[in-house]
């Protein structure tokens, strides 16, 4: 068979399996990976190059350091201050959703929801709020949060690694430009129209739930608790200024990783433990998937097709609300990390095609697959919630699609400010 007609089964394999997740996301990734070098279409070194790559290595630096931001209590402490100063129930999803977006923008969005999934429920409990009024705030405002910075979620650093073959990268920030607008927006419709939206289930039983435990932080001896803060700070600073201390950004992850675990802020054991292959895993398959797509000329294709429906020479205004549209629909069937990952390698064939700057392109479709607000199985955070809130799929359809409208506006307003398709 033609290698590009194998590319494509292989495409449509990961498609039908990450909708499905018969299999996990990781496993059904890696078995393309495999696959691409069975049939020849890669050589092994070409298929699993995602294992040295430098993004792969900066994300199992971050889990680390995120881990002992974590395990010291910190991010517990932090989140516990939304107490302090939010009392009604809109004050309550207000600051639920900031200080969730902020951590999520330099942290796991699925650990920021983990550990701050304890604290929602004991605000509940204090507030006498149902917790489904908290659960789809605290979730949405986690996969706002990941647009924040480029360390904010899998998908930017997808979109990083395919910005980088071809000699190209987003800066630190940058997807902040059109993800802070996003978050803050977000913040303001929960807190004067979308609370309405939010349903008042009854509490589900939580007894025989993780989330049930109490976890004793007061054993932790305060200066690891302030450690893991320095240094996560530290870490974020050097990466922000890599240009000027002449640092990459993987190495000033992974010196952050080894301080903390050679000062015993957190074991080597749990340091281990808290690397999740199944999103490295995730992450190289896909990266052989875009080579693939982009050695046998299969991208290209697709690329073609997508373009040639939208006419001879489509405008950049149509082509960014298709990508933002094809991008947020896909996520919320699939898990986000997932959708950006098939997209990526496609859209740079895309920008290609069209002359386009292939930053602005890969922008629009994080943006886009960052919008898994309205199904509980868009990415992780949303399934951990559905029993604890005792939600139904039409909960989060109802509170989440009016938000992925306006999060489309929003982006389809400022990415051409910010990230023009021809500059």
């Amino acid at each position: 068979m033609d290698p590009q007609m194998i590319t494509l089964v292989f495409l449509a394999f990961a498609i039908v399996m990450f909708v499905l997740e018969k299999i996990p996301l990781s496993i059904t990734a890696m078995i393309v990976a495999v696959g691409l070098t069975l049939t020849g279409v890669l050589t092994p070194a070409e298929a699993f190059a995602g294992f040295t790559n430098s993004n792969v290595l900066l994300f199992m630096a971050m889990f680390i350091v995120g881990a002992a931001f974590f395990e010291t209590g910190m991010a517990q402490q932090i989140g516990g201050m939304v107490t302090r100063f939010a009392k009604t129930e809109r004050q309550l999803i207000v600051a639920i959703m900031a200080i969730t977006g902020l951590m999520s923008g330099f942290l796991s969005n699925t650990g920021t929801a983990a550990v701050l999934i304890p604290v929602v429920i004991g605000i509940s409990a204090k507030s006498g709020f149902a917790r489904s009024k908290f659960f789809i705030p605290l979730v949405i405002a986690a996969a706002m949060g990941g647009n924040l910075s480029l360390i904010g979620a899998p998908g930017n650093m997808i979109a990083q690694s395919g910005l980088e073959s071809i000699g190209l990268r987003f800066g630190f920030f940058e997807y902040g430009l059109v993800g802070l607008p996003i978050l803050i927006a977000g913040i303001l419709f929960y807190a004067f129209i979308g609370y309405k939206l939010l349903p008042n289930n009854q509490d589900a039983d939580i007894s025989d739930s993780i989330y049930n435990k109490t976890i004793n932080y007061q054993a932790v001896p305060k200066w690891k608790s302030i450690f893991s803060l320095v240094v996560l700070v530290v870490t974020v600073l050097a990466m922000i200024f890599e240009e000027q201390i002449g640092i990459k950004l993987h190495v000033s992850a992974w010196i952050g990783a080894l301080v903390l675990v050679v000062t015993k802020t957190i074991s080597e054991k749990y340091a281990m433990k808290s690397i999740d292959m199944s999103t490295i895993l995730l992450f190289v398959g896909s990266l052989s998937l875009a080579k693939a797509l982009e050695k046998t000329g299969a991208g290209e294709m697709l690329a073609t097709t997508i373009i040639s429906a939208l006419g001879t020479s489509p405008s950049p205004s149509a082509l960014l609300l298709v990508i933002l549209l094809i991008s947020a629909v896909m996520t919320n069937f699939m898990s986000n990390t997932a959708t950006t990952a098939l997209l990526v390698p496609i859209s740079l064939s895309i920008s290609q095609s069209v002359g386009a700057d292939p930053r602005a392109v890969l922008m629009a479709t994080v943006i886009g697959g960052s919008l898994a607000y309205a199904t509980p199985i868009g990415m992780p955070a949303n399934t951990m919630v559905y029993k604890l809130g005792n939600y139904k799929f039409n909960d989060y359809v109802k509170a989440g699609l009016p938000m992925i409208v306006i999060a489309i506006v929003i982006a389809y307003i400022l990415l051409p400010i910010f990230f023009p398709f021809y500059p």
